[in-house]
């Protein structure tokens, strides 16, 4: 009776708050925005990401909250920081830790091993779960996740210092593009890794009606290709836009007469790109993507009349 109540609440709650919006009419259950469009998704995941959606407590009014906290499979609350609505938050102290100037090879291993676990209870948290994942898959993951991470970082690092073409200031600049790649290439591990149980498994499909059809492991490749995508677009703005505009700043008299704004202003900006680059990245694709019967194995194909099917792909 008390899930009635909340769910009654909810669609009353925002039922009221689309009245005074454009926003079409409320349908549990169901996206506020058209997914079948980018601006659509990007403003579905500018929701989804909003950080407000952490401080709520067991209740909630909105559909919008529902989305935030829940998982999408399992109906159970993700942990704080490994929302989607987390991820700025918590991540923008890891993304100005990777582009402090002059790492030393301790403070290189330290953000990158921070920044993949990071990402990699990001991605077990918001993964397919309609199939279990033991414990050992994950270790296995993410230890892979932050063994490639740290090698690519401290590798590039090593390379740019026995550059002797370099200037001074040019390695430096160089160096700050160091995470980028290293980043990136960290990520697409981290998410096959974490994920890999997907591929073995398969995911399960549902119809437009929202019946199993059954288990695929090539929608699972998809889900994973997708999601591996968006983690190597995510990282672009952040790593690569606050070094320049950073190198710009740091040229100005006010920063050059106090040098102890140089870290504040480099945290506005890393927060002000990966506020950008979230909801940029996350609206490549429908987190419930859609994919032709005929692409899928045979018995999926006859297992339903219908032309398409659609899975969970994760975030």
């Amino acid at each position: 009776m008390a899930d009635t109540a909340t769910t009654a609440s909810a669609a009353a709650a925002a039922s009221a708050a689309n009245a005074s919006t454009d926003a079409p009419p409320f349908q549990l259950g169901k996206p506020r925005f058209q997914q079948t469009s980018f601006y659509g998704r990007f403003r579905h995941f500018l929701d989804i990401i909003d950080p407000r959606t952490l401080f709520v407590t067991e209740l909630w009014s909105a559909q919008k909250i529902k989305q935030a906290i829940l998982h999408p499979d399992t109906n159970e609350k993700i942990f704080m920081p490994f929302r989607m609505s987390g991820y700025i938050p918590f991540g923008t102290p890891i993304v100005v830790g990777l582009l402090l100037p002059n790492q030393t090879l301790a403070s290189t291993v330290f953000w990158q091993w921070l920044n993949q676990s990071h990402n990699a209870c990001v991605n077990y948290a918001n993964r397919n779960a309609t199939k279990p994942s033991p414990a050992s898959k994950f270790i296995q993951g993410y230890l892979g996740a932050v063994i490639s991470a740290v090698s690519i970082a401290v590798g590039l690092n090593v390379l740019v210092q026995k550059a002797n073409k370099f200037t001074p200031a040019t390695r430096l600049l160089v160096q700050r593009f160091v995470p980028f790649p290293a980043v990136a290439s960290a990520n697409i591990c981290n998410v096959v890794l974490m994920r890999y149980g997907e591929l073995e498994e398969g995911i399960d499909v549902l119809d437009g009606d929202g019946n199993l059809v059954g288990s695929s492991k090539i929608a699972a490749r998809h889900a994973l290709l997708e999601t591996a995508l968006t983690r190597v677009v995510l990282p672009m703005p952040i790593l690569v836009l606050p070094p320049i505009v950073m190198s710009m700043l740091e040229k100005t008299a006010l920063l050059q007469a106090r040098p102890r704004l140089l870290l504040p202003v480099q945290s506005l900006v890393c927060l002000a790109a990966f506020g950008l680059a979230l909801p940029l990245a996350i609206s490549l694709f429908p987190q419930m993507s859609e994919i032709e019967t005929t692409q899928l194995e045979p018995e999926i194909a006859r297992a339903t009349s219908s032309r398409t099917v659609v899975y969970n792909k994760g975030l």
